[in-house]
């Protein structure tokens, strides 16, 4: 399994991903079908962060496709460009086998070396799992956004957490 930065060429794949993550889990932001994003759209996307200074996705690739990301997003202001938000997913078939570490630290490791000195994340308060996972990997709970989001019919908070690197 080969931890790497996602390019362009990667955009079908990526959406793939994401919507395979939309379906499989409720923890992601987006509703099985919510998801509109075309590939050129997507490819656009992934242009612009692989442009930015600060920002950057890495994908974990199985060889026949792509199982997880990372995907690590600096501010755009001259006040905010030293933090920067985390988005993550892992396919439910790989998930338990280290992926999750592995991916976060080699971002831990990225961010570092770009000069990013926060880094932030939303988790449902009801996800254990990766509430683990950030914890291990130095993530601390900064408060509690209440009934954030809708799942399912019901309201759900989330966690806001961060880590700050040295």
């Amino acid at each position: 399994m080969q931890i790497r930065h996602v390019t362009e060429a990667d955009a079908e794949a990526f959406l793939g991903l994401s919507r395979r993550l939309d379906q499989e889990t409720a923890f992601m932001m987006l509703e099985p079908g919510e998801r509109t994003t075309t590939i050129d759209e997507q490819r656009n996307r992934l242009r612009s962060a692989v442009a930015s200074a600060n920002q950057t996705i890495l994908v974990a690739d199985a060889g026949d496709c792509l199982v997880g990301y990372i995907a690590i997003l600096g501010g755009g202001y001259h006040r905010n460009k030293h933090s920067a938000h985390i988005v993550a997913g892992v396919l439910q078939q790989y998930a338990g086998q280290g992926l999750g570490t592995r991916l976060f630290t080699e971002g831990d490791r990225w961010a570092r070396e770009v000069g990013l000195h926060r880094l932030e994340l939303t988790v449902m308060v009801h996800n254990r799992r990766a509430i683990a996972l950030y914890m291990k990997m130095g993530f601390r709970v900064e408060g509690t956004r209440r009934d954030s989001l809708k799942v399912d019919g019901a309201y759900v908070d989330e966690y806001y957490m961060a880590k700050l690197l040295d």
